[in-house]
């Protein structure tokens, strides 16, 4: 399935900005069934609190295509966005969300998280961007116990 080969791909960049001395966050934007791009949290290295994989994955895509309208792409994220990507989602007009973990998992991993989900955003915002949550939950979580276990963690 190719939603599983896209999450792997999100996972994977997760797993490199973790080895790199990242926060285990990764991001996958997808148009017509090709990656445009992948990325990790680059917060840390970038010295850039808003370096978040989805920001990083939105900033890559729009510089691949020449374009900041993402209108038909496909954004899949290790965990689901923080309000910071939602809002850059809804503006990069993706047409959908897939996420793996939730942001309660990210609290519990110690990130200092805003407990506001993408469903009341998206209601709020009246954003007409589609949602899937808890797509490979259980290996996006996975992530976060890594990442807890390396012992080196500071989430941001």
């Amino acid at each position: 399935m190719d939603d599983e080969k896209f999450m792997a791909a999100a996972i994977d960049a997760a797993t490199e900005g973790v080895e790199a001395g990242q926060t285990p966050f990764g991001a996958c934007i997808v148009r017509d069934g090709e990656i445009i791009t992948a990325a990790h949290n680059a917060v840390w290295s970038d010295t850039d609190i808003t370096a978040h994989a989805e920001v990083q994955a939105i900033r890559a895509a729009c510089r691949k295509l020449n374009t900041i309208d993402l209108t038909g792409c496909v954004i899949y994220s290790t965990c689901e966005p923080c309000p910071m990507c939602f809002a850059a989602c809804h503006w990069a007009k993706i047409s959908k969300i897939v996420f793996g973990a939730r942001i309660a998992d990210a609290e519990k991993a110690g990130f200092s998280e805003l407990a506001i989900s993408n469903e009341q955003m998206k209601t709020l915002g009246r954003s007409g961007v589609k949602i899937a949550g808890d797509f490979l939950r259980n290996e996006c979580i996975k992530l976060f116990e890594t990442w807890v276990g390396r012992g080196d963690n500071r989430p941001y």
